[in-house]
């Protein structure tokens, strides 16, 4: 409920700063407009013209900020991203300035009205009629080429595209920061769940109970499992606390989780894990992987039944694809629980938070079988 509301309140924010931009842009087409009044009278053609040089600008921040920025910058394009902004913005506002001098030559300014006299009515003035001897129009500057338009425009139109740019890489910094902070809040509970969960004393206690039974039958296989127990502890103290690992540490830890497990049940679990050779030792997020395993064991093994965990790991095109299948069985009613360990609402909130909607989380659940299969992008 907290991370919907969360979501939420990013999607309002967004709708807020995109209202706030309009009204920047209404402001600003306002200030044309009550710039160009004179005489009481509202100079329309030169409104308008202004207008179309405004409008050609708020396209521009528009497809920057929303379209350019997003597809490119944050995609680290750099030299597209200056390549295609210089050519629209080049292109954007040639054409805007065209057809403001397209618009002023269908559409010449008039003279504003004359006051003739007190009590007398304002003498309307055509443009091609001379002015009278004495009369002074409101403007009076000399008029720009259309180069020196287009070159004043255009260094405008490159600082709109810079400004739009810096808002964006703004706020999306504002929100990787929030987001970091999340994925901090949720490894820190997620180590200390699995903690808990996993590396109890009671884990523990029967791991040892185990290796002890195992001294007098067999001598090297108790060795190996008080060596598998204490790579499992050296990675939890050590390597997990760094929030990231490598995938070789990563699955050691895990063959050594399973390894000890198998100490507590009979041949009549089957436990079998398949693991691609050759699998590149890339960095990825500790303790991903154990929540769906742990899973297996508590809810999959049973001391009258026939039972199984399978673990499956492999490499598809750039991502990473594990697979965890074993089989269900009937509980009392008291001991049913879908989830266990960090419960799948927080799995599935760290991959969100790892990895936005770059994976895939597929559950396939029947009466006798419960997989889980997580595909993950890796470099």
């Amino acid at each position: 409920m907290k991370n919907h509301k969360k979501q939420s309140a990013l999607i309002n924010i967004e709708f807020v700063i995109a209202f706030g931009y309009i009204i920047i842009w209404l402001v600003i087409y306002a200030l044309s407009y009550f710039k160009l009044r004179a005489y009481n009278e509202i100079l329309w053609e030169k409104v308008l013209s202004e207008w179309i040089l405004t409008t050609a600008l708020m396209i521009l921040f528009f497809l920057n900020a929303y379209l350019f920025v997003p597809q490119l910058i944050f995609s680290k394009k750099y030299i597209s991203y200056i390549i295609l902004t210089l050519t629209i913005t080049t292109s954007i506002i040639g054409s805007a300035v065209w057809l403001q001098q397209d618009f002023k030559t269908r559409n010449p300014s008039q003279m504003p009205p004359m006051e003739i006299g007190p009590g007398q009515p304002p003498m309307e003035l055509s443009q091609s009629m001379p002015a009278p001897m004495g009369y002074k129009s409101a403007d009076q500057s000399i008029p720009k080429s259309p180069l020196l338009i287009f070159i004043d425009y255009l260094i405008i139109g490159l600082l709109v595209v810079a400004a739009g740019s810096t808002l964006r890489i703004l706020t999306r910094w504002l929100k990787e920061e929030e987001r970091r902070k999340d994925i901090e809040k949720i490894q820190l509970r997620t180590e200390l769940e699995l903690l808990r969960h996993q590396v109890n004393p009671h884990f523990l206690m029967n791991t040892l109970n185990n290796i002890h039974a195992l001294v007098d039958i067999d001598i090297e296989k108790s060795k190996d499992a008080i060596i598998r127990l204490s790579t499992l502890m050296r990675y939890l103290l050590y390597d997990s606390s760094k929030g990231k690992t490598s995938l070789l540490k990563e699955l050691d830890f895990i063959d050594s989780y399973i390894m000890l497990m198998q100490l507590r049940y009979s041949e009549k679990v089957e436990i079998r894990t398949e693991i691609q050779e050759n699998l590149p030792d890339t960095q990825i997020p500790s303790m991903l992987f154990i929540s769906f395993i742990e899973n297996a064991f508590k809810h999959g093994v049973s001391y009258r039944q026939n039972s199984f965990v399978h673990f499956r790991m492999k490499k598809v095109g750039n991502s990473l694809l594990c697979t965890v299948r074993n089989s269900k069985h009937e509980k009392p009613a008291k001991e049913k629980n879908p989830y266990s360990g960090i419960g799948m609402n927080n799995v599935k909130r760290s991959l969100e938070l790892l990895y936005q909607n770059n994976y895939t989380l597929n559950i396939n659940e029947t009466n006798t079988t419960f997989e889980v299969t997580l595909s993950i992008p890796i470099g």
